[in-house]
């Protein structure tokens, strides 16, 4: 991970190729496995008898059961620890609307960030439809399958009613990553990064560039996290977000969630683009077109003494660090892992749906995200925060249990987990479930199963 204070030492033609490094062991890599994830047994197979347990005359027993309470699926299959992870490629990482099989590879690298930081089972599901009515009603036969749904990279608006109405009929968690994984890491780290610099959440002032499902979802859980409606400012891509906006007005019936932020946030009623909303801000952040160029050095040199700049597009930050670091950003993030802060829904998911898994919760709620953020933000502070660490790290696997601990606790206060389990009980299984999935894979390397990739 190249630090910051190292940055100054580094050409920016090297900080360049670095950053692009990963695309390009990508297209090696891909082909060399032909897909991240497949199918293997849990269950002994000791002998070809063994079939006649886990399949016919056996099975026809726990189906019995089943038949005569359903809620035994969780018991006698894997039900209770397999997600679907839901597309239809219209929003494919800062990609645009590249197709359902163009946006495979990412399903299947979600599959296999569940698995490996969560124990998660997740199954892939890229849908040959744009259509927001097939989705919802083919997410919802999937349902006697699945004991949680992630929607992912779909566009908006659709992606918001999509998620509301998935929520709202259905009796098992459904998240859209993209609005409430992304608003539950960018919000931990804001947390921590206002914190850092001496200001308080309720003060701050908020420019966020980019007004689709991930900012709309990042300003509601920023509210509920202590900071004030009024001090936040979006802008999309014809300007800042006020009461003026005729052309969003004339749209509020498609997309509320827009004509919100025009009329209950930005309290001064700023207009002008990127540069009048980072006017004095203590912090933006960006959740946009990749850039670079989508944010100028010269917008960071406009905001507030000791800014906070979050560049979270994909796979090329809004604006490079170094390039933030020297228009005078104190703290600055981006959602790649080859620079120091990564805010990244990885962090949250996993850890996310273990804990909602283990209670069986029936939704993930909003105050349940809130819990994963604050449990996020002082996993950091216990081990001292530092401007170039807000946030924990992937490879500090102790977040994901304490997060699945969090959330499950908050489901369990709300009334909506199936299971009631204490605190150490959450503890211990996250823990088991995450180190067996990781000792898995350690063992698949070691003995050959997976291949070591080519020199």
């Amino acid at each position: 991970m190249i630090k910051i204070k190292e940055e100054k030492r580094i050409s920016k033609e090297e900080l360049l190729k670095k950053a692009a490094k990963p695309g390009k062991d990508a297209m090696k890599l891909h082909p060399f496995y032909h897909g991240k994830i497949e199918v293997l047994p849990k269950c002994c197979i000791r002998d070809f008898q063994d079939f006649g347990i886990w399949y016919t005359p056996g099975v026809a027993e726990p189906c019995k059961a089943i038949k005569a309470d359903k809620e035994k699926v969780f018991e006698y299959t894997n039900k209770w620890n397999t997600v679907a992870v839901v597309s239809d490629g219209t929003r494919v990482l800062g990609l645009g609307d590249i197709g359902p099989e163009a946006g495979l590879p990412v399903m299947e690298g979600k599959a296999l960030l569940f698995k490996y930081l969560g124990g998660v089972d997740a199954v892939p599901l890229c849908l040959d439809t744009k259509d927001p009515e097939r989705l919802i009603q083919t997410v919802k036969l999937l349902k006697p399958s699945f004991g949680g749904i992630n929607l992912e990279d779909i566009a908006k608006p659709k992606c918001f009613f999509i998620l509301d109405r998935l929520r709202n009929e259905m009796d098992i968690p459904v998240w859209h990553d993209d609005q409430q994984g992304t608003a539950t890491i960018e919000v931990a780290g804001a947390i921590n990064a206002i914190k850092l610099v001496g200001k308080k959440i309720d003060e701050a002032l908020v420019a966020m560039v980019g007004a689709g499902a991930a900012n709309i979802a990042i300003a509601r859980v920023l509210v509920s996290a202590g900071a004030k409606k009024g001090n936040l400012m979006m802008v999309d891509s014809k300007g800042i977000l006020n009461a003026q906006r005729k052309d969003l007005e004339a749209q509020k019936q498609v997309n509320p969630y827009k004509w919100d932020m025009c009329v209950n946030a930005n309290k001064e009623q700023r207009s002008g683009g990127t540069k009048e909303a980072l006017n004095g801000a203590d912090i933006v952040i960006a959740a946009s077109k990749p850039g670079p160029g989508t944010i100028l050095p010269d917008e960071v040199r406009g905001m507030a003494s000791d800014a906070i700049v979050f560049a979270s597009a994909n796979p090329i930050p809004e604006i490079w660090p170094w390039e933030a670091k020297e228009a005078g950003a104190r703290i600055v993030a981006t959602g790649r892992s080859d620079f120091p802060n990564q805010i990244n829904n990885s962090l949250g998911f996993p850890g996310i749906f273990r804990g909602t898994l283990d209670v069986r919760a029936k939704t993930i709620t909003d105050e349940m995200c809130i819990a994963a953020a604050f449990e996020l933000a002082k996993t950091a502070d216990d081990k001292g925060l530092q401007e170039d660490y807000i946030v924990p790290t992937m490879d500090e696997w102790e977040v994901f249990p304490r997060e699945a601990v969090a959330v499950g606790m908050k489901a369990i206060e709300q009334g909506i987990a199936r299971k009631k389990l204490s605190r150490q009980e959450l503890l211990e299984r996250a823990e088991a479930i995450i180190k067996e999935s990781r000792d898995k894979t350690k063992f698949l390397m070691k003995e050959g199963f997976i291949k070591k990739p080519p020199v």
